[in-house]
């Protein structure tokens, strides 16, 4: 099968089927490396009406791409590399798919990890303890700081999700914080962002630890969401650092976001506020329908790595097509999403699909982003 081979959809349930009968003999990468270190940008300032940066440069990888999909007249400085492993193994795919990234954004740094804890329900509705894990432990071995575990949750307190899930014990098991942005009740807890010609009314509040840590890694889950957003991956898991109100009550900011009309505009929006360190997208399981927190669940076998929001998440809806997706993010061009489009045009990554190159290490791994190369090339 060639990247230019469209898979049929016999031979595509053939082609899951292949990566669930051969996760177990994926090789473990080896051990992470301290690689080239690259800052990422903080938000200016500490006024209400300070823009905060959005990315900085891409940063040179030192894994050696197998695979390179993009045209030959593209620059590399235009590219945004996905790393891919193919794997039902969450913590082996965590450790191998960073060890392909190659690059070490946490040396010396303390670090906000940013989980999706929406709801205390399964993965993928939420991250799968073993992915905290592995990357804690990786981020640990790559020489963070600190680490602290942060959130707010749309469905239920994230203290609740937090104990629910067995994240206090772990954190008292490999030793890092934890916090829930909930708990942030001062208004100096809270940086208000206002963005010229926003669609949100009055700006939207972010937490201040997120814009004061030396990095932000975020971790997301493979699936659509049914109330608005139609997909959730990289762009919508920034709403957990938005705040619900700006301090002690008043303004309801997640009533105004879901009552837009705007909506998926507004979460892109929001993504301004700063610059994640690194992205890692846990598709080992997905739904194909519904979203955030129940769904028709499939096998996904997919670890994805990358710092690009944009291109993780055209990269992650081309996946969910491949595996079946039903409703609105089904239809139409991946980079005409109203999401996409907006992160777009505020500049938070490429432009369009054929940007993007997917490196990966083994043959199955190939195979799959062979796959999710054609669905880009023909519906990017």
């Amino acid at each position: 099968m060639t990247a230019n081979k469209r898979m049929e959809p016999s031979n595509r349930r053939d082609f899951i089927k292949l990566l669930l009968a051969s996760s177990a003999t994926l090789i473990l990468a080896p051990l992470l490396k301290a690689c080239q270190i690259f800052e990422t940008q903080k938000p200016a300032g500490n006024s209400a009406t300070a823009l905060p940066q959005t990315l900085g440069k891409k940063q040179t990888l030192t894994a050696e791409p197998t695979d390179t999909t993009i045209p030959a007249q593209t620059r590399e400085a235009d590219v945004s590399t996905i790393a891919l492993v193919g794997t039902s193994d969450r913590e082996a795919g965590v450790s191998h798919v960073l060890s392909l990234f190659g690059t070490n954004p946490v040396h010396g740094k303390t670090v906000l990890l940013k989980p999706n804890f929406n709801s205390a329900d399964p993965t993928p509705a939420s991250s799968h303890p073993l992915t905290i894990r592995s990357l804690v432990v990786n981020l640990q071995a790559m020489g963070a700081s600190g680490i602290t575990l942060a959130d707010r949750s749309g469905m239920s307190h994230s203290w609740e999700v937090m104990q629910k899930m067995g994240i206090f014990s772990l954190a008292s098991e490999l030793g890092f914080d934890t916090l829930s942005f909930e708990d942030l009740k001062e208004q100096t807890d809270w940086e208000l962002i206002i963005l010229p010609d926003s669609h949100w009314k009055n700006g939207f509040p972010f937490a201040r630890p997120a814009l004061d840590a030396g990095a932000v890694i975020q971790t997301c889950c493979l699936k659509p969401h049914r109330y608005g957003g139609q997909f959730t991956l990289s762009l919508k898991n920034t709403i957990g650092m938005v705040g619900k109100y700006y301090g002690a009550g008043g303004h309801n900011y997640m009533s105004e976001l879901h009552g837009s009309s705007y909506q998926r505009l507004m979460i892109a929006e929001t993504n301004v506020a700063y610059s994640p360190a690194l992205v890692v997208l846990d598709g080992v399981e997905a739904f194909i329908d519904n979203g955030p927190d129940i769904g028709t669940k499939v096998q996904g076998n997919l670890m994805l790595a990358g710092t690009d929001r944009i291109a993780m998440d055209a990269c992650g809806l081309a996946a969910l097509r491949l595996l079946g997706l039903s409703g609105e993010a089904s239809q139409g061009k991946i980079f005409d999403q109203e999401q996409i489009s907006r992160a777009v045009e505020l500049k938070l990554g490429i432009d369009r699909a054929e940007k993007i190159r997917i490196i990966t290490d083994d043959d199955e791994s190939k195979a799959y982003a062979d796959q999710i190369q054609e669905v880009l090339t023909r519906e990017g």
